[in-house]
């Protein structure tokens, strides 16, 4: 042998998610094996570099040392070069401060009695614990509803800044939450999002969230709050749906004076005055009278100050909660003072166009009567806009709703709290409809913006109206002519169609059915099984949970799609049936747990609230009649309605509210033939403000209705 050579070749790099491995290729060429031979061939040994170590890693702005050795020539020196980061002429490599990219860097000794002649080593640069950081600006935030806010994401120790945003742990948000863009614009909904909290709900923050993209270990938050333009001090003539309230509703605490503070609703007509509408634990307080001030915004909003407040209205008349003027109404009005007040009742948001910022313009509601709380009105979609949580829109899921309120006594929220008993009352489902401070705001139909009702309380799961018939008639004339709502002509609310309005709230706090439940169930299914089949329509027969009481087992009973099923029976030995509708045949026969599961999912089956015919509405309001009264004694019971049942489409159920965690007695699955439907929440109660320190309602003054309706309109 005459010779050797050896070349070290960077032939590529191989990337994966975070890290980039540099690929080295090491050709040996042989020569010199020819010749004469024998005694007189000579052989030449290769020059031979190797390091120690031949791979390592390094955290960001450290050292590792490596040391070359080099064999075959008797000049044993090297230079050192690196791909990333620095190397000294004793081979001391030193990381960068920051993790470059790709991740991966090379380090090389190469002979330099022969440059032909070389050894590499792979270093992998990880970030230090404090290396990598992201932030976002601004930290925090304000943004009005429906406005537009930039965050920009600052990255350090990462070449890669690329990061992935998030409202709410959801990648892009949502229509509830707001929407953020790939570059960081948030666009904020039009609703404010919720949270429960204690027996009720109140406004919460956005949050918005950048990840980054090479290592999800690593992000940062910033919430952001939602501000509605409901909250702020309006220009003259002001606009409704914004704040205000009774300028002496305020108490003390501790030193710390607290102030009170709702909604101003609309704007009705009484003969030829106007007035504004509210509730009345918004524009009355403890010892109110006739004469009483109305300040445009509440003192909630003026930091309780009464030099940044404008009247706009003089208090009228208001139903006092303990009276026994039935049907009971939370509600009041004012009668507008000159020039204070848009006279043609636009109320912010409401419009069916938008301005140039994307923003729903004011409108006045359809003026009027409003719609009648009847059969008709459920699963009306509707929306609303008030002080706290600006415009949100949901449906309404009951009707004829008997309840008890909880009402606090004092503007602190002190005091014993008293119940107080309404019937005939509009539920909205959803829990970001309304929160503490949107008492007195006026719900409308989404389609035609008609009064539907006056909004007061709210639990986790729902908000309540008076329907809107019971309120005007309350406030009529000296002829016995009833209120109405001054408006104009009938439109859509575009804001609940904008891809940025609020959607339906998050689905309230379900239970599912126990395993001891499931095994009654079933046992009671095969019990009945012959009977159950000799129903033509029923194909299968399985075992589920209630739709009407999610706590609870049901019986399945899958039929045809579109096939009368009147004469199903709606339970057996107590036990509730479902029905659920298919598009394919079964076998007829008892399905399996499992079986009954996979049956379910692929059915055509009842997910949601909707409309009744009237004579279904009928019937079960007959058994309401009869029945509400009594259920309401009951413990843990809050109140009986009228609602379509989730188990069998298209019959009436009797609507049960329950309070959670406290105990109660066993809801039948049917009453008088009326199936019945179960939702648990907090406890209902009149909507409090939205500030630790500013509560939106207190009880309204115990006075007879005589002495609070001194001046009639």
């Amino acid at each position: 042998m005459s010779g050797a050579t050896a070349t070290i070749q960077i032939s590529g790099t191989y990337h994966r998610r975070g890290l980039a491995v540099v690929c080295l290729l090491v050709i040996w060429s042989i020569a010199g094996c020819g010749g004469g031979g024998g005694a007189n061939s000579t052989t030449t040994n290769p020059v031979v570099v190797t390091l120690s170590p031949t791979s390592a890693n390094a955290i960001t702005s450290t050292s590792v040392q490596f040391t070359a050795t080099v064999a075959g020539t008797k000049n044993t020196k090297v230079t050192w070069t690196v791909t990333g980061g620095t190397i000294s002429s004793t081979g001391l490599y030193t990381a960068p401060a920051t993790v470059p990219n790709p991740a991966v860097v090379t380090v090389t000794a190469t002979s330099v009695a022969n440059t032909a002649y070389a050894a590499a080593a792979q270093v992998t640069i990880q970030p230090g614990p404090n290396a990598i950081s992201v932030s976002l600006s601004p930290a925090t935030g304000t943004v009005a509803n429906f406005g537009t806010l930039q965050f920009v994401a600052s990255v350090t120790g990462d070449v890669n800044t690329a990061v992935t945003w998030y409202v709410n742990g959801v990648q892009g948000g949502s229509q509830y939450t707001g929407y953020i863009s790939p570059n960081g614009l948030f666009v904020a909904p039009g609703g404010v999002p919720t949270t429960a909290s204690g027996s009720s709900t109140k406004a919460t923050t956005a949050a918005i969230t950048a990840v980054l993209n090479d290592n999800v270990a690593y992000s940062a938050t910033a919430n952001v709050v939602i501000q509605p333009g409901n909250q702020a001090s309006q220009t003259i003539p002001i606009e409704l749906g914004t704040s205000g309230g009774n300028p002496n509703d305020t108490s003390t605490n501790k030193s710390v004076t607290i102030c009170c503070g709702g909604t101003l609703g609309a704007l009705v007509a009484v003969t030829n005055t106007q007035y504004i509408l509210s509730t009345n634990h918004t524009l009355s307080r403890d010892g109110a009278s006739a004469g009483d001030l109305v300040v445009q915004p509440a003192l909630l909003d003026a930091n309780c100050d009464t030099s940044r407040v404008t009247t706009v209205a003089t208090l009228s008349k208001f139903l006092p909660l303990n009276s026994s003027q039935s049907p009971a109404v939370d509600a009041a009005i004012a009668q507008v003072v000159a020039g204070e007040v848009d006279t043609t009742g636009k109320i912010l948001y409401l419009g069916d166009t938008v301005d140039t910022n994307n923003i729903p313009v004011a409108a006045a509601p359809h003026t009027g009567s409003g719609l009648i709380a009847d059969a008709s009105l459920i699963g009306r979609e509707v929306a609303k806009s008030g002080r706290t949580t600006g415009l949100t829109c949901s449906s309404v899921d009951s009707v004829g709703v008997s309840l008890s309120v909880e009402y606090v006594q004092n503007c602190d929220g002190t005091g014993t709290p008293i119940n107080v008993e309404f019937s005939g009352q509009v539920d909205v489902s959803g829990s970001a409809f309304s929160a503490q401070g949107d008492s007195g705001a006026l719900v409308v139909s989404q389609d035609t913006a008609d009064a539907v009702g006056l909004l007061f309380a709210s639990s986790d799961s729902s908000s309540v109206a008076n329907p809107i018939s019971d309120v005007l008639n309350y406030f009529r004339d000296s002829k016995g002519n009833p209120a109405t709502v001054v408006g104009g002509a009938a439109h859509s609310v575009v804001g609940c169609t904008l891809p940025i309005a609020p959607s339906t709230a998050p689905t309230a706090v379900t239970t599912t059915p126990t395993s001891a439940a499931m095994q009654n169930a079933t046992k009671v299914r095969d019990a009945h099984i012959s009977e159950i089949l000799s129903h033509k329509e029923v194909q299968g027969v399985g075992v589920g949970s209630s739709r009407d009481n999610p706590s609870e087992a049901a019986i399945l009973l899958f039929v045809a799609k579109d096939q009368t099923h009147a004469d199903l029976p709606q339970q057996f030995d107590g036990v509730r049936t479902r029905i659920v509708e298919v598009t394919t045949s079964l076998r007829y026969e008892a399905l399996a747990q499992a079986d009954s599961a996979k049956t379910e999912l692929a059915a055509v089956s009842v997910t949601s609230a909707s409309q009744l015919s009237e004579s279904e509405f009928q019937r079960a309001k007959k058994v309401h009649s009869v029945h509400a009264s009594a259920l309401l004694k009951q413990s843990g019971v809050q109140g009986v309605g009228i609602s379509p049942s989730l188990d069998s489409a298209g019959e009436a159920a009797l609507m049960v509210f329950l309070v959670r965690g406290v105990t109660h007695d066993a809801i039948p699955p049917v009453i008088d033939g009326v199936r019945t439907r179960v939702r648990e929440s907090s406890r209902f109660r009149a909507n409090y403000g939205a500030a630790a320190s500013t509560r939106s309602c207190r009880l309204p003054p115990k006075k007879t209705d005589q002495a609070n309706s001194q001046t009639k309109p």
